[in-house]
């Protein structure tokens, strides 16, 4: 792909060998259970300083591991960013565009690698695959995706006027808040913790010793804002926090967050403070209903022993706004947006450690290839724009820049935005917008735009400078409506006729379930049983 010589030309970040970190022998290489919440703001947790959520079983994980205080997403929106995640590339080198870009079948990602180290690899729950593919390296997947497969939600920047997601994604979501006793999430992510649930005991149980990759994906805390009277009930309504940065008037906003407004129809809806608390208040009561299914999953670990050999990682893949600056969802970004909660315990790693670092996304596939690795040093087939984490893990310092970049290139804007945060300076860059220029330990709300200060133009120079180094604007432009225009024409075409539809269709064997003919009862009860009791040699045996 053209773009992918003008992404990263200079920094190709490799995955860095562990230094003065002994490596696990090829007999000892950990367990991964990777655990990813949807639409999930750091700023939710109080671990990233919310007073008000309740999530006793995240506190617990991060007593027992490291916090990211400054982990994020590579993009704002939900393909795009996972499919980076997975590749461990920024999107715009793999053609992750959007929602509805086809994540190619030849890019390696964390799952390939870790089969290839001889990894069993399972998914449950969501990952937002467009295209034929709906595995890319999972060697089992065991439920469906909640969300299309197909090119069905291609943006349009040629478009004239307000764009409109082509999701159908608007502020109902807001201003109908408060509670559900069951949704279609409820529905997606109890199945998709049962059945992982499920998974993990067939590997405590499994004679096969082989590690594994269990990929846990979840949809909650995304909109629509609702949860269940018993999460409902466990806030009381009074004391939710509301937004640190009050909304904006629509004229003081930048450019990029006008558009946004009328991108999710926030002109038809006068959002009142009420319709704010009860939005605020649902969305923490999802958060502690995530809570409880990460609870879920780290029961079975405990209860079968395979905490001792797992490491657990808690993520999301991208941020919400949740009312700050009078903007919801994600497509923005904005801190509310883009960063993300990354919790890791590491057997033998650190414990209740906050680490300053920044991190991102495509930093998991070179930090699950170096622990899958063990002694053999990982050689990755594409060039990388992550880092391993695993130093740090282990309290050693990181050898490479205190950076991370972001890019949006979906619906909400008209041309790339290229966003590079370098340690406290947060520089956006967009063709289309005055460029914006935050310092984020000063200005925590974003709202002094230093780009606008004489005193700050070297700097800003330099961080636009640096952008322009490592990606191409203009040809990136061309290739993205030049993709959107290719899939708007492939999706017309597909709804006609009789296509076979891309979305996953998980199977089960039933005829090898539970006792069947031939089985002996005895025998089959007895090798499910865990922990497994050899049988007992008879006192008598019969002649």
């Amino acid at each position: 792909m053209r773009v992918a010589r003008h992404v990263f030309k200079k920094l190709r970040f490799k995955a860095i060998a562990t230094k003065g970190i002994k490596r696990m022998s090829q007999a000892k290489r950990h367990n991964i259970l990777f655990i990813q919440t949807d639409q999930m703001t750091a700023f939710a947790l109080n671990q990233y300083g919310n007073p008000i959520v309740k999530t006793p079983n995240l506190d617990k994980l991060a007593a027992q591991g490291v916090v990211f205080k400054n982990a994020y997403c590579n993009n704002p929106i939900c393909a795009s960013s996972r499919f980076s995640m997975m590749s461990g590339q920024l999107s715009s080198r793999v053609g992750a565009y959007d929602n509805a870009a086809e994540f190619p079948a030849q890019v390696p990602t964390f799952a390939h690698y870790l089969v290839d180290l001889g990894y069993k690899t399972c998914l449950s729950g969501k990952m937002h695959f467009v295209g034929p593919d709906q595995l890319h390296g999972f060697q089992e997947r065991v439920t469906t995706d909640i969300y299309p497969s197909d090119f069905g939600w291609t943006p349009d920047w040629l478009v004239e006027g307000h764009q409109l997601p082509p999701s159908g994604m608007s502020m109902r979501s807001v201003v109908e808040a408060g509670v559900s006793e069951r949704s279609m999430q409820i529905d997606y992510d109890e199945e998709a913790c049962y059945q992982a649930e499920v998974k993990l005991w067939e590997y405590a149980r499994s004679a096969d010793k082989s590690p594994f990759l269990l990929a846990v994906s979840f949809t909650h805390p995304h909109n629509p804002f609702t949860t269940q009277s018993r999460y409902w009930d466990m806030y009381d309504h009074s004391k939710i926090n509301m937004p640190s940065v009050a909304s904006i008037p629509l004229e003081q906003r930048d450019p990029w967050s006008q558009r946004y407004y009328y991108l999710i129809r926030n002109d038809e809806h006068i959002v009142t403070e009420d319709d704010i608390r009860n939005a605020r208040h649902a969305y923490y009561g999802m958060v502690s209903y995530m809570d409880d299914m990460v609870g879920r999953l780290m029961n079975v670990l405990e209860e079968s022993g395979l905490i001792k050999n797992t490491l657990v990682v808690f993520t999301a893949d991208h941020g919400e706004m949740l009312g700050e600056r009078g903007m919801w969802y994600k497509f923005n970004p904005y801190e509310w947006s883009v960063r993300i909660p990354l919790i890791i315990s590491s057997p033998g790693g650190l414990q209740g450690h906050k680490a300053d670092e920044l991190v991102s996304l495509v930093d998991m596939l070179p930090t699950f290839a170096d622990i899958a690795s063990g002694e053999t040093k990982f050689k990755p087939i594409d060039p990388l724009d992550g880092k391993s984490l695993l130093p740090i893990l282990h309290g050693k310092p990181l050898e490479s820049p205190n950076e991370v970049s972001i890019e949006f290139t979906a619906e909400g804007t008209f041309a790339p935005a290229l966003i590079l945060r370098r340690d406290n300076i947060k520089y956006v860059y967009c063709e289309t917008d005055p460029p914006m220029m935050f310092d984020l330990d000063k200005d925590k709300g974003e709202l002094k735009n230093l780009c606008l200060d004489k005193s700050h133009a070297n700097k800003a120079h330099e961080m636009e400078n640096e952008i322009l180094k490592r990606w191409d604007p203009v040809q990136l432009k061309k290739d993205i409506i030049a993709s959107q225009q290719r899939r708007h024409f492939v999706q017309r075409v597909l709804v006609k006729g009789n296509c076979k539809p891309w979305d996953f269709q998980p199977t089960f064997d039933a005829s090898k379930q539970y006792l069947r003919t031939g089985n002996s009862p005895t025998a089959v009860k007895g090798l499910a049983r865990y922990p497994f009791v050899s049988p007992k040699k008879p006192d008598t045996p019969r002649q």
